[in-house]
């Protein structure tokens, strides 16, 4: 299996979910090969809660990390399930058109780049 995907895997254990209970595990892959997770923490106003892709990249922003080559998201779902729309604008400003690998806990996987699924981003360039 992948590294990022065991990675991801791995973090998702981690998940605080006690209101929805969709655990969700993300792992970005900087240019030097390093590799940083998160999981989703709920919080009870929702609204408040950060999702696995924005803790990964956070941590990974935290940690020194610029440039990132992959991302991948894993969730116990049907089909492999992408980022959600504030994860997607993160993912982009930080960046770019990165290639996600996402997995669910069947071993289905689909790879895309973060461009197919966030066609017309904002971004600094509007600014």
């Amino acid at each position: 299996m992948d590294r990022l995907i065991e990675a991801a895997l791995a973090a998702r254990e981690n998940a605080h979910a006690p209101f929805s209970n969709f655990r969700v595990g993300a792992a970005v892959e900087d240019a030097n090969g390093r590799v940083f997770t998160g999981c989703n923490v709920e919080n009870a106003t929702y609204g408040l809660t950060l999702c696995a892709e924005r803790v990964a990249i956070f941590k990974a922003i935290s940690e020194g990390a610029r440039k990132f080559v992959r991302v991948a998201v894993v969730a116990d779902t049907d089909s492999p399930t992408p980022p959600c729309g504030a994860c997607r604008q993160i993912l982009w400003e930080f960046c770019g058109d990165v290639e996600l690998v996402l997995t669910n806990l069947h071993g289905q996987t689909e790879t895309v780049r973060l461009g197919e699924l966030f066609p017309r981003p904002f971004d600094a360039s509007f600014l």
